[in-house]
């Protein structure tokens, strides 16, 4: 799998991110959607990578980070008949029609809520809003695949687990809820660990042990049909 990034300058702020605005002693580098696409194309070709992760920093806003995404997976897709495993970010704020293009060309897409409440994001991520940018989105590329008879891609989140003081309990009821209301796929959970030069590197790591916990009982709501008894939750 070749994970790339349209570009890794970001005007975000974000307190965790090894690219956020502002962090010095780093290299940024943007392609162009067509030499990111024919770079691909090259490599799935010499049978070095066969499947394509795509990210970008936001420049511009969300809207048009989005466009260089589409674009470049439109390129793939058309121009070089890749049909193997595609998987899409979809940015903080971007528009509906750009979530369905999206879902209509890759396999997966996931949209990185980081945070299970407002509250924590704005501890991680004060430049985004949890309920427009991240939320909203999410739940509308629920609303899309239950109302479309056509293949869309599935969905996926990802959260920042240890970082500004989420619980197992907040982490676990956003996942359920997800399950249940925006048929979401998966839902990731990642040990937060310092990165150097941005403002949380002076924090500890969290501990692996939590996010395999985190896993174990994710899969039991979504594969075993469990509840979540908040009182029971020792994990």
């Amino acid at each position: 799998m070749l994970k790339a990034m349209v570009t890794t300058a970001c005007e975000k702020n974000c307190y965790y991110c090894p690219f956020r605005a502002g962090r010095g002693q780093m290299r940024r580098e943007t392609f162009r959607p067509d030499d990111l696409a024919r770079a691909f194309d090259d490599i799935q070709r010499a049978k070095i990578a066969d499947g394509l992760f795509l990210s970008s920093g936001i420049v511009n806003g969300g809207v048009t980070s989005q466009d260089k995404i589409i674009d470049t997976v439109e390129i793939i897709r058309r121009k070089h008949h890749y049909r193997g495993y595609i998987h899409l970010k979809i940015m903080p704020g971007a528009e509906l029609d750009q979530i369905a293009r999206a879902m209509e060309l890759a396999d997966r897409v996931s949209i990185n809520l980081e945070a299970p409440t407002s509250e924590r994001l704005q501890a991680l991520a004060p430049l985004k809003d949890f309920s427009d940018d991240l939320l909203a989105r999410l739940l509308w590329a629920g609303r899309l695949k239950r109302e479309t008879n056509r293949r869309l891609a599935s969905l996926a989140t990802q959260f920042v687990v240890g970082a500004v003081g989420d619980t197992d309990v907040e982490l676990l009821s956003l996942s359920a809820r997800l399950y249940r209301q925006a048929g979401l796929g998966r839902a990731y959970y990642s040990a937060f660990s310092p990165v150097a030069h941005t403002p949380f590197e002076n924090l500890p790591p969290a501990l692996p042990l939590r996010e395999h916990r985190l896993y174990q009982a994710s899969f039991l709501l979504r594969d075993y049909g469990w509840e979540l008894e908040l009182s029971l939750i020792h994990i």
